[in-house]
């Protein structure tokens, strides 16, 4: 029983090291992509409109 549990606990210290490079990795890695979507929405661009809202048949 005892080599089962050393062999679940190094299992779990080893997916807990993946799991942390991963984290960093994407982390690295999600300013760019999020950079290039803004410019691709164009949310970036000081493009203000009014924008009315009408709600028709709404009955409480």
């Amino acid at each position: 029983m005892k080599t089962v549990e050393r062999l679940m606990v190094k299992l779990i210290l080893i997916q807990l090291i993946f799991l942390i490079i991963t984290q960093i990795w994407f982390n690295q890695a999600a300013p760019r992509e999020l950079n290039k979507l803004v410019r691709y929405e164009g949310v970036n661009s000081n493009n203000y409109s009014k924008v009315i809202e009408t709600f028709h048949g709404l009955d409480d």
